[in-house]
């Protein structure tokens, strides 16, 4: 398999966490060409804000190699990941994230995303540098989900 089909997979997370109640945002770990893990952002669901579908996916795939070192693992992500998200994938090691949508300003708007900090420039800071990639092929689609939870959500 490849980046676009890890991503698709991704983004059909974020299907299956609208289908759960949660927002729409999904996230897979793959390493060594296998996955790892899947999440979906369960946070409101749940009552626990640290819930996101990168997180979720984190910490699974953590548990599964037995594990917090996820060295040479990559994240596919329909969503960009907030600050936390990206701090997370940072402390355990992951490699490589791959983002099928940017986050925007209206996203930030609509309380999405803390902010408009940009997670390339936390990057360069830190010491250990992750490679960021966007691919934009689920782009439209991801965003179409947020406008179906949207409207799901009276909102």
């Amino acid at each position: 398999m490849d980046d676009k089909q890890f991503l698709e997979i991704a983004v059909d997370q974020a299907r299956e966490s609208i289908q759960k109640g949660g927002f729409p945002a999904g996230a897979v770990v793959v390493k060594n060409g296998k996955i790892i893990s899947k999440g979906v952002s369960l946070g409101f669901v749940l009552h626990d804000p640290t819930s996101h579908a990168e997180t979720a996916a984190i910490r699974e795939a953590c548990r599964n190699l037995n594990s917090v070192d996820l060295s040479g693992a990559t994240l596919y992500e329909s969503l960009a990941c907030c600050v936390m998200c990206f701090s997370v994938a940072n402390w355990a090691g992951i490699s490589r994230i791959v983002s099928a949508c940017k986050k925007t300003p209206e996203m930030v708007s609509k309380g999405y995303y803390e902010g408009m900090t940009d997670i390339s420039e936390l990057n360069e800071e830190n010491n250990k540098k992750i490679e960021l990639i966007y691919l934009p092929d689920f782009e439209n689609e991801s965003l179409e989900l947020i406008n179906k939870w949207e409207k799901q959500n009276g909102l």
